[in-house]
């Protein structure tokens, strides 16, 4: 229907957080850089500006990682998944307005806990709308996984999302030109409205501005906690991210749980059977719809049959006696499903994924003690080098295999000389040229982007971690609880070994007390009184906003005495020394070298 007329969208400092030409260059033949069909993909992922998936369901594509679907109703319009960024967010529901009138917002839908799906809300409906009584709906558990997922292990994601998306990579036939699912993550400002509206179980109905929705629950599939959504007036179903034109992971590259491809197609067969026999389109919150009865009720089981089969086959070479790295290499998908485009390995893989269902059924360990105790990287590393020669003699040999074109096993083998000598310069150089050969073969998105991001550090040294999903609206929609566990990820184990501190938090409003506890390297916490919350050290006293401000760092137990906001008894030295245990994550951790 049309797209915006600015191509660059910025933020208020005006840095360039979205740029819609930036896939320009995909129009041209696919180059000798990239794969054919990853190439193809990317080409029709890019695609930007307002389309219509049947009258009255809208999608802004191209615009951020995710689509945007609007969905109109009686007086204004149903917002499902606003984006990443608030910028983002804003501009795409600019366009569906200056299309089709404007409309107020008069709903939000969260279709799962990942943020692509919800950072950008801000930028299409404020805090004080959400008070004044406009719906905000999210499947049940949404909050604590979209927080949890996002802040305790927040930083190690964003540096591994860094690699997975190529966001620090340039643009282009070289570089980065898409992640399968979509073009890459946008860099502006993420937000989250926390729910009003808890979706709990499948069948479960709701009316928005006259908007009728079915809803199928689908957690442990692609989120912790999803959904589908029937819209039975237009007999269109929106399968979230459950059913997408690519293979998914069951693990992502940027770390996650490992997600559950039997209950995955389970869930898919359900979607066929609630509604199959009423849907004439099915749509996502990625790529582009699939219209017509016949067409969508086949791309739904083709799907369902993809998860199934890594399912089945994966358990069936298990017992069989073999170990991850065996199953991925005679696995081979069905040809039926391999000749449909839409289960090809873009942003998941056969690979990949198969080794993350080794991992949810036995774990890290392949059963021969020979791997129970191995060293670890660095030190492995040294000892191969020197049984194969030195670095001199394995990096002659590498450069034999590099000109036969057996780049996997020149990455695998140079990864050793670097890791046991990370300033060996031609070592660097050989192993970004095999990283970047391995990205322009790979099918897969994400796995080009994991190559060349590698290549692009070991030459120019890191780039950084461009975005975190760790923003100040989810850590203030943590819970105290999860604050408090997000401090004790942080203890420094071993040099609190001998610390003994007990610090109790009175909150009023007729709360419980709580206790912060640090003993034998462990910060526990616990609500009222007793044996396991022990005698305090010191008892402060304050609002949770208060807490919260010092706990995060944004506010000093000296000055909030001062302004009357918190009383102390006992010593407030003490907390000073707890808080003196706790460390701060490193966000630009090295991945390519030790």
């Amino acid at each position: 229907m049309g797209t915006a007329e600015q191509n660059e969208i910025r933020d208020a400092d005006g840095r360039v957080v979205w740029d819609l030409d930036a896939y320009g260059f995909l129009d041209a033949d696919c180059p000798p850089t990239a794969h054919p069909s990853l190439w193809r993909q990317s080409r029709l992922a890019r695609g930007h500006g307002l389309f219509e998936v049947v009258p009255g369901i809208y999608q802004v594509r191209g615009f951020d990682l995710s689509n945007m679907t609007v969905v109109e109703g009686e007086r204004g319009v149903l917002v499902v998944d606003p984006l990443i960024s608030t910028q983002t967010a804003a501009a795409a529901l600019a366009l569906y307005r200056r299309h089709r009138g404007e409309r107020p917002v008069t709903g939000v839908l969260y279709t799962h806990s990942h943020v692509d799906h919800f950072g950008g809300v801000k930028g299409v409906i404020s805090v004080e709308e959400v008070a004044a009584g406009v719906p905000v709906l999210a499947p049940e558990g949404f909050l604590e996984h979209a927080v949890s997922e996002n802040v305790y292990a927040g930083t190690a994601m964003s540096r591994r999302a860094t690699y997975m998306y190529g966001a620090a990579l340039p643009k282009g036939p070289r570089g980065q030109i898409g992640s399968g699912l979509g073009p890459t993550t946008s860099t502006g400002t993420v937000t989250l409205v926390p729910p009003t509206v808890h979706i709990t179980r499948t069948g479960q109905s709701e009316t928005v501005d006259g908007i009728r929705m079915v809803f199928q629950m689908t957690p442990g599939t692609e989120a912790p906690a999803e959904l589908n959504i029937h819209f039975p007036d237009h007999a269109a179903l929106c399968t979230a991210e459950n059913a997408t034109h690519t293979l998914h992971n069951l693990l992502t590259l940027r770390g996650a749980q490992v997600r559950d491809p039997h209950d995955w197609a389970r869930y898919l067969t359900e979607a066929v059977q609630l509604f199959g026999a009423a849907t004439d389109v099915v749509f996502a919150s990625h790529h582009w719809p699939v219209w017509g009865r016949e067409e969508a009720l086949a791309f739904l089981s083709e799907q369902r049959d993809l998860y199934a089969y890594l399912h089945d086959q994966t358990l069936r070479m298990i017992n069989q006696g073999l170990t991850a790295p065996e199953i991925v290499e005679r696995m081979q998908l069905p040809p039926a499903l391999e000749r449909a485009w839409h289960t090809h390995g873009y942003y998941g893989s056969v690979s990949h994924n198969a080794k993350a269902v080794y991992q949810r059924y036995m774990g890290w360990f392949d059963g021969n003690p020979a791997h129970l105790w191995a060293h670890p990287p660095a030190e492995a590393a040294t000892r191969y080098v020197d049984f194969m020669g030195g670095a001199g003699e394995v990096l002659r040999r590498a450069r034999q295999s590099y000109a036969q074109g057996d780049f996997r096993w020149v990455a695998e083998i140079v990864h050793h000389v670097l890791f046991a000598d990370p300033g060996n310069t031609e070592a660097r150089a050989l192993q970004a040229d095999a990283l970047e050969q391995l990205g322009y073969g790979s099918e897969n998105g994400a796995w080009r982007n994991f190559y060349l991001t590698g290549a692009q550090e070991l030459r120019h040294g890191s780039v950084g971690t461009p975005t975190t999903t760790a923003s100040e609206d989810l850590i203030n929609t943590l819970t105290l609880d999860q604050l408090f566990d997000s401090l004790a990820i942080r203890v420094d184990g071993p040099r609190s070994w001998d610390a003994e501190v007990t610090v109790r938090w009175h909150l009023g409003d007729g709360r419980d007390p709580s206790t912060l506890r640090l003993k034998n390297g462990v910060l526990t916490h616990v609500r009222g009184l007793g044996p396991a919350a022990g005698e305090p050290d010191v008892e402060i006293t304050l609002d949770e906003p208060a807490l919260r401000a010092l706990l995060l760092g944004r506010a000093a137990l000296a000055d909030l005495v001062a302004r009357g906001r918190a009383r102390v008894c006992g010593d407030p030295a003490r907390l000073a020394e707890l808080t003196g245990h706790l460390t701060e994550p490193e966000p630009d951790f090295a991945i390519v070298t030790p």
